[in-house]
């Protein structure tokens, strides 16, 4: 056995033991050689990221158009040696591009990677290999442009990167990197507004759900510039309060309130609660009319959809693009192929089921959808009862009249695909009653008046005029009546003294 064998046996760790065995951190020497970060070639020498539009200076520094310009605006001088530079000085590079989609030589059709010598003429700003020119141009003495014959001189060539010099790769040692010299915020606020900018790198999944949110927000339209507060009228007040009150007295974060305000209903839950009557339609087609009883209190949402498209014309040259004998006919497809089509509000909306509505019988109007909460602009009528449809398609409708046009319809014979081989087209859908207008004139019509008696009763009323002082003679106490006073003297009642 030997000696000191437990001698490292303690109760802490030291801090070679945390360092070298438990992740502590470790002393990393300093050689002047880690501070070397090397700029790609393809990367603009300001923004340190790939360059769209390059422009090299006469030393072969590259830059990008977009981020160059306005450096130059604010500084006026080259970013990397912090000399003056003016905008005249640049030389716009033509890169070639292969097929696929890498940078490389013209001529020898080499791909450029770091360890290329990369040049280019001044003349014509064409990018080449060194090679080429060597062997093509310099060596046979034929200083003309290998793509477009354009004269140059030796002292045109200007070498963009040679692998035996990268020291002005060296983006550590760059002249606004060192001095942290910025564009400006206007610049870095466009940036932002990309949903990649502040991303390193994303996966499949994030760049779907990036560029989803990018699509909605470019199609989704301008809102209220000013964040102006909907008031709540007698029309669209809820029972319940916002809520704001208890919220500022438990949170921090929400803005301190000591008013209670009424909740303000959603616009359709006003304007639907009104609607007690049925809209009537007809759809014209190039083989009869159909005449339609649609169920606006029952199904409001739905029924408007359908109103406000054929208002618009939206249903006008449309066809039926599918025919099931014995079971339903479908359209109201602007493509005529069952896949496209929208809402009035240009997107999906929910459904609507009643207990009180079913596809039972012939002639019964509902949408067409893809799914649950899917409907948009098609709808198909029913050749007889389907009563498996139900909570499965919005039902809105009934056909009331021309039931031989429908018998028409469903003769027609159709292909594999179940589309008529004759065409059935919808001439123009014509609306009768729409509730939902006279519900907004209505509601229109009810708010100027509720307006115009809140007026009425902010008027101010109009205060008498204060009776002029009368003067009865000059000098102090001219409005003072002398006889009166007298008058007044002279009526003295004698108090008579007791006995």
């Amino acid at each position: 056995m030997g000696k000191k064998q437990h001698q490292k046996d303690k109760m802490y760790l030291t801090a070679t033991e945390w360092s070298q065995f438990y992740g502590g951190k470790k002393t990393v020497a300093n050689t002047g050689g880690a501070e070397f970060r090397r700029l790609p070639f393809d990367h603009c020498a300001l923004s340190l990221q790939p360059f769209e539009h390059p422009l090299c200076t006469p030393d072969g520094t590259i830059y990008d158009l977009m981020h160059i310009v306005p450096f130059l605006k604010k500084y006026h001088i080259d970013p990397a040696t912090g000399k003056p530079l003016d905008s005249k000085s640049f030389l716009k590079l033509n890169f070639t591009k292969n097929s696929d989609g890498f940078y490389h030589c013209p001529v020898l059709f080499k791909v450029f990677n770091e360890n290329s010598h990369i040049v280019a003429i001044r003349t014509t700003g064409n990018v080449f290999s060194y090679e080429a020119v060597e062997q093509l141009n310099l060596k046979p003495k034929n200083f003309k442009d290998l793509l477009t014959d354009e004269p140059f001189t030796r002292n045109d060539i200007i070498t963009l990167q040679d692998p035996s010099n990268l020291e002005k790769f060296n983006f550590h040692n760059f002249h606004h990197v060192k001095n942290k010299m910025v564009i400006g915020d206007e610049d870095e606020e466009e940036k932002g507004k990309d949903s990649y900018h502040n991303l390193k790198s994303v996966n499949s999944v994030t760049k779907e759900v990036l560029d989803e949110l990018k699509k909605e927000a470019r199609n989704k339209p301008a809102e209220k510039e000013a964040d102006v507060k909907k008031k709540a009228d007698k029309f669209n007040a809820a029972h319940y309060s916002t809520g704001a009150v208890a919220a500022s007295s438990t949170s921090t974060a929400v803005e301190p309130s000591t008013f209670h305000e009424a909740a303000v209903l959603d616009d359709d839950v006003v304007r639907y609660g009104r609607v007690k009557k049925k809209g009537y339609a007809r759809i014209v087609t190039n083989l009869g009319p159909l005449n339609l009883e649609l169920h606006c209190e029952i199904t409001p949402k739905t029924c408007e959809n359908f109103i406000k498209l054929a208002k618009n014309g939206y249903y006008e040259g449309t066809i039926f693009h599918r025919s099931i004998r014995n079971f339903m006919i479908q359209g109201g497809d602007p493509t005529g192929t069952g896949n496209g089509g929208e809402s009035v509000w240009k997107k999906a909306f929910k459904d609507e089921f009643s207990p009180n509505l079913s596809h039972q019988g012939r002639g019964i109007l509902s949408m067409a959808n893809s799914g649950p909460n899917t409907n948009k602009s098609q709808f198909f009528i029913t050749y007889r009862s389907c009563q498996h449809l139900d909570k499965k398609h919005s039902i809105f409708g009934r056909v009331v009249g021309g039931m031989d046009t429908l018998s028409k319809m469903e003769k027609i014979e159709t292909d594999k695909n179940d589309k008529p081989l004759e065409e059935i087209k919808i001439l123009k859908v014509i609306v009768f009653v729409d509730p939902f207008q006279e519900v907004d004139d209505q509601l229109l019509k009810l708010r100027e008046q509720e307006k115009e008696e809140k007026e009425s009763l902010l008027v101010k009323k109009v205060e008498p005029e204060q009776k002029k002082l009368k003067t009865f003679h000059n000098g102090v106490g001219k409005y003072i009546d002398s006889k009166s006073v007298t008058e007044a003297e002279n009526d003295v009642v004698e108090i008579k003294k007791k006995k």
